[in-house]
């Protein structure tokens, strides 16, 4: 897929799912519940065991039927293993200039951690498609209201805490999309394999998300 044809995936339906968990072995099966939801943006990160061989492995079963990305990363070796196992954005905690520029040169999108203004236009400035602001829940909608005002131009997406019940919130404050961990793809979930739930948590993250963008 081209950089272009990434990002629409990511915007539409505008659902990132943040998968953290203690084992690898039931993500795939996640995955195809939440694909099922309409929900194919989705972030393993790299505190997640076998991150990596997670990534291949999704991406060779349900190949473009999902948008599979890493997250936690930290330096450009990371984000190169990742993309070369079949991430198609890269997403980082904090500002990191060096993996910016490698997925520029890999041409894949970048969503780069930051919370202050400052912090938020340097990143846009190094070469960021996207700003993940955590933690969203205690900055809240009216935070991004504020920054947007004067930097219009930031592609922001929080993150943390965001729910079925708050993306909306987030989406009329002028967010690009959310990211949603816990609250979409919790671990009582993954350890009941419960994958029914995430179906239908997904499909909620989706409407609610559709819903907010119909009112502006």
């Amino acid at each position: 897929m081209t950089k272009h044809e990434i990002t629409h995936r990511l915007l539409n339906p505008g659902i990132v799912a943040v998968i953290r968990a203690d084992s690898s072995a039931q993500l795939l099966d996640a995955a195809k519940a939440m694909a099922a939801g309409g929900v194919v943006a989705m972030e393993v990160t790299m505190t997640t065991p076998d991150a990596i061989d997670v990534i291949r492995a999704v991406t060779k079963e349900l190949g473009d039927q999902v948008l599979m990305g890493v997250g936690t990363v930290l330096d450009e070796v990371t984000a190169r293993l990742a993309m070369l196992a079949g991430a198609e954005y890269v997403v980082t905690p904090v500002m990191r200039p060096d993996v910016i520029a490698v997925c520029r040169r890999y041409g894949k999108p970048i969503i780069c951690g930051a919370v202050t203004p400052t912090e938020m236009l340097a990143a846009h400035e190094a070469g960021a498609d996207f700003i993940e602001l955590f933690p969203a829940d205690t900055l809240g909608p009216n935070y991004i209201r504020a920054i947007k005002a004067p930097l219009p131009q930031l592609q922001i997406i929080p993150t943390g805490g965001v729910s079925v019940a708050t993306c909306g919130d987030f989406i009329r404050a002028g967010c690009a999309a959310v990211a949603a961990g816990s609250t979409l793809i919790g671990k009582d979930v993954l350890a009941k394999r419960d994958w029914a739930t995430l179906t239908e948590t997904s499909r909620q993250f989706v409407a609610a998300v559709a819903e907010a963008r119909k009112k502006g």
